[in-house]
């Protein structure tokens, strides 16, 4: 009887896979084309914030030049230019810039 059924509507039992194939593509490039690639920036950020260090001259995310001073959990204490320091918080860390060592 279900034989039947499936006879007189056409469709076979792969017809269903069929119909739900081209959207499991369409969801495995999303993940190949936006999700891995974003997941590995994250590891790189938080891999370049815990391994900052007193000295190491930064950027932050909005522009501001500064050399770390202290470091307090979450946040860092940057001196921009002579006695004139800040506190921000570490993910407000846009990049480390490459030491004179590394060049």
């Amino acid at each position: 009887m279900i034989a039947a059924i499936f006879w007189q509507s056409g469709t076979g039992g792969a017809g269903g896979l069929g119909m739900f194939l081209p959207m499991i593509i369409v969801m495995g490039i999303f993940y190949v084309m936006l999700i891995l690639p974003q997941q590995r920036q994250r590891k790189k950020t938080q891999a370049m914030l815990a391994a900052l260090k007193n000295g190491d001259k930064i950027v932050t995310t909005s522009g501001i030049y500064g050399t770390v001073n202290g470091i307090d959990g979450d946040t860092v204490i940057l001196k921009i230019a002579d006695q004139v320091k800040i506190r921000i918080a570490r993910s407000a860390i846009a990049q480390v810039e490459a030491t004179e060592d590394a060049k």
